[in-house]
């Protein structure tokens, strides 16, 4: 019966299974690709028809502000509990990470490894996840001390602080208070 079943769902792959695979030819021209296949006709008069055609804008003038980059920096301390001083690790990374908005993904953030408390911070612009992202705020502040050192990891254990309210950039005197467990 098993076997049976085996040999039916070989046969729904075998006859499924639409790929089109060739064999590599090493001697293929490589040609670009005919894109009036993706795009309709006129698509080029969307404003993108210089990428459309496959002409990649020039690169920004070097020493030139990236864009997004016109937020000051913020500072401030960020210190850990009385009662939960024992419990850092030692060979944690600490976690600063500056949102805008509601939640959603990180407008920056920065890596510290091997932070001893109280500690004096300083987030701007340098530490954007994404150059075109604006550093405008307003902007909530979490630190986390990260066992792992890996910060897509939530681990039981680590530790994790926020600044009360919410901050402009080139706000100073921010105070983090890392008093929470994971």
């Amino acid at each position: 019966m098993r076997g049976s079943r085996v040999l039916v769902l070989l046969a729904f792959v075998l006859v499924a299974c639409d790929r089109n695979i060739e064999p590599f030819d090493p001697n293929e021209a490589v040609a670009k690709p005919d894109l009036s296949k993706i795009f309709p006709e006129g698509a080029e008069r969307s404003g993108d028809g210089q990428a459309l055609r496959g002409v990649m804008p020039e690169p920004e003038a070097r020493g030139a502000e990236p864009p997004g980059a016109e937020g000051a920096p913020l500072a401030g301390s960020i210190r850990v509990s009385d009662e939960l001083a024992e419990r850092v690790p030692q060979g944690a990374v600490l976690f600063l990470i500056a949102r805008s908005g509601g939640g959603g993904p990180p407008t920056a953030v920065r890596r510290i490894p091997g932070p001893s408390f109280p500690l004096d911070f300083e987030i701007g612009p340098d530490d954007r996840m994404l150059d075109a992202m604006p550093f405008v705020g307003p902007f909530q502040l979490t630190a986390r001390i990260d066992a792992d050192g890996n910060a897509m990891t939530k681990n039981p254990g680590d530790l994790q602080g926020e600044a009360a309210g919410s901050f402009a950039p080139g706000a100073e005197g921010i105070e983090i208070v890392i008093d929470e467990v994971l």
